[in-house]
């Protein structure tokens, strides 16, 4: 069942970090994981779902990306250590 999602991977614990959007949150870590698609996450091996919010609507999730994304670095691992403090890939936790 697709609903939309913001989500935070990683490369590692306190590594490189990358916020999206989707509405498919299984499919889209899944071609993070698998390299499917050229660009960021590919280059710098990010591929830990170490975050993820559900939304009601698209709509805002956009909007919470936005603001995910204009986030200074160290509130963004704030975020992830409050509610994944060990870090864990929470990719199969989705499943």
């Amino acid at each position: 069942m697709k609903q939309p999602a913001v989500y935070i991977i990683a490369s590692k614990r306190n590594g490189t970090l990358y916020t999206g959007v989707t509405s498919d949150l299984v499919q889209r870590v899944w071609q993070h994981k698998h390299d499917v698609v050229e660009g960021f996450t590919k280059q710098y091996s990010v591929h830990m779902l170490v975050y993820f919010e559900l939304h009601a609507d698209m709509e805002s999730a956009i909007v919470r990306e936005k603001r995910l994304k204009k986030w200074n670095r160290a509130w963004k691992l704030r975020l992830i250590e409050e509610e994944n403090p060990n870090w864990y890939d929470l990719y199969e936790s989705i499943l």
